[in-house]
């Protein structure tokens, strides 16, 4: 029996796929439940398994982009298994010497040399034919390789010049789409401002340990960072809001997206509800969406749906930035890197570790005086955490 295999849905609106990556080749033996394919969708890469046993018939090409529901691949359930793969290992033994077996090349009285007019076309753009490799018959320089011959800009080094073109993965041109989009169709405008991480890196200092081992997971900086952010937010809805149309749509939720670097790219997971999690449970989760993302297992549902975002470019080393906004929110948070920088405490000039913070909002929904009162509320439950964030009591708090 022909098991015809489509092409599911990835998620709601979605209506085509690309074909990122086969994980198999046409005629192998796949087993139920074995990933076949790497499907890229506009939100997402997932994997698509094999939804039985059997031979594989590949229909469609690395690269092909295929709707929702159109027929990928057969698999003959019917078919065997082979035993052993002796013969396989053998094909590939084969081919490795083939690749490292050197290829000769022609050389004649005609290699490097220019036919008439490429001379003429060589000469007019001031390129010796030294510069030029020909790839007419034994290397003779055709017109049309000196058509294409661009003069230097400079002084070869000697080195590697080569060029690859690929093509960018679905995901990757959504993504550009989107950022493009939000610049051309919102008023973007940023705010900065700068947080005294001191007090966040005493208590880390303090409680970090007794924090890992209880709980298995780290006293990371992202838990500070959401519970600052939920408590701006109830303070300032508008930048927990969004435009729809003509209307303004008003959340009592804070969903909470953060930007995580995955190996398709940028990835936006949600926290969900992040108002009812304490520093362990936004620790946990974020430790376990981060890992998803890494792994490539994230899904579109996951990703879906953030009221605010909070991306962190500082882990890459970055001093200041203006992030741009995750339609169709109204605002992201970015965080920085954190550098010892002098600081004035009480009239006496101090050493402090700064992090620049800085908002990006949008200005049709959201003014400047929530957008200011926003970052300022921030940086005062940043500043202040055991009295704003813990209720005067650490040990309560992180769950000690």
């Amino acid at each position: 029996m022909i098991l015809e295999m489509k092409v599911p849905s990835p998620g709601e609106s979605i209506t085509e796929v690309e074909i990122a990556a086969w994980l198999v080749e046409d005629g192998d033996y796949v087993e139920k439940d074995q990933p076949i394919a790497e499907v890229d969708s506009d939100k997402a890469t997932l994997e698509l398994p094999a939804e039985e046993s059997g031979i594989i018939t590949l229909k469609a090409e690395e690269g092909d982009a295929v709707e929702v529901g159109a027929v990928v691949c057969l698999i003959d359930m019917d078919a065997k298994k082979p035993e052993g793969t002796t013969l396989k290992t053998e094909k590939v033994v084969e081919t490795t010497k083939a690749e490292e077996k050197p290829t000769e090349t022609k050389t004649t009285y005609a290699s490097g040399s220019a036919s008439p007019a490429a001379k003429k076309i060589l000469e007019e753009k001031g390129i010796s034919a030294s510069e030029i490799k020909g790839t007419g018959k034994d290397g003779r320089i055709t017109k049309d390789d000196a058509v294409k011959a661009v003069p230097s800009m400079g002084t070869p080094s000697g080195g590697s010049r080569g060029s690859e073109k690929t093509k960018l993965s679905m995901l990757r041109r959504k993504v550009a789409e989107r950022l493009v989009s939000v610049k051309n169709e919102t008023a973007m405008l940023t705010t900065f401002n700068e947080v005294d991480m001191k007090p966040i890196f005493d208590l880390r200092k303090e409680f970090k340990e007794d924090f890992k081992t209880k709980h298995n997971v780290g006293l990371g900086f992202m838990s500070f960072f959401t519970l600052a952010v939920v408590r701006a937010l109830k303070m300032y809805p508008d930048v927990n809001s969004m435009l729809d149309g003509d209307y303004k749509i008003s959340h009592d939720f804070q969903d909470i997206s953060i930007a995580v670097s995955g190996p398709k790219g940028l990835m936006v997971p949600v926290i969900r509800n992040a108002e009812n999690l304490t520093f362990r449970g936004i620790e946990s989760e974020v430790k376990r969406l981060a890992i998803r993302a890494r792994d490539g297992q994230i899904t579109v549902d996951e990703m879906t749906g953030g009221t605010f975002t909070i991306t962190n470019g500082g882990v890459f080393g970055s001093m200041l930035s203006t992030p741009i906004i995750n339609p169709p929110q109204s605002g992201i948070l970015g965080m920085h890197n954190i550098v010892e920088r002098p600081v004035a405490v009480n009239g006496e000039v101090l050493i402090r570790p700064i992090m620049y913070v800085a908002l990006s909002y949008d200005h049709r929904i959201i003014d400047g005086r929530e957008s200011v009162g926003f970052l300022v509320a921030v940086k005062e439950a940043l500043e202040n955490p055991i009295e704003i964030l813990m209720d005067n009591n650490p040990k309560k708090a992180l769950e000690l």
